[in-house]
């Protein structure tokens, strides 16, 4: 299978990369804003310096992934959290999601990144599955138990 070209988004795919969230919340059943909403805030969010979103190369971009930057005490560089990797059902088995995944960690270590955080749903073992293969844990080294991830809406 030939290589998938991997593109940083700019503010012009707002829009696709709003539409892209909404099916993927629509498909994983997640509540959320509707793509219009969704699109205006990465027209906010894709022109941050401490924000990542990555398109696949061709015109349909059947996927995306979006990362964030923070600052960490624990290493120089930032702290990476990939926030979503989404590719359209259709279009799975491709290699699109790990060129996106390839190009996330190349462009964040590039950027100082000391570590990329994912979370992953325990059920979703499919996510599960795709992000062992590509060398996530989520069992930090020489420990036994598992990292867990907790969360509060406000």
């Amino acid at each position: 299978m030939p290589p998938v070209p991997v593109r940083r988004a700019d503010v012009g795919d707002a829009a696709t990369v709003g539409r892209l969230l909404a099916d993927f919340n629509t498909e994983f059943d997640a509540p959320g804003p509707d793509a219009a909403t969704l699109g205006g805030r990465f027209a906010t969010l894709i022109a941050r310096s401490d924000v990542v979103v990555l398109l696949p190369g061709s015109p349909d971009a059947g996927g995306f992934a979006f990362l964030t930057l923070r600052p960490t005490p624990y290493y120089d560089g930032p702290l990476a959290q990939l926030e979503e990797l989404y590719v359209r059902p259709g279009l799975r088995d491709q290699g699109i999601g790990t060129a996106l995944l390839g190009a996330a960690v190349d462009l964040v270590r590039a950027r100082g990144a000391g570590e990329v955080l994912i979370n992953v749903d325990e059920a979703d073992t499919e996510a599960r599955r795709f992000y062992e293969r590509h060398g996530f844990v989520n069992i930090e080294p020489g420990r036994d138990d598992r990292m867990l991830c907790y969360l509060r809406g406000l």
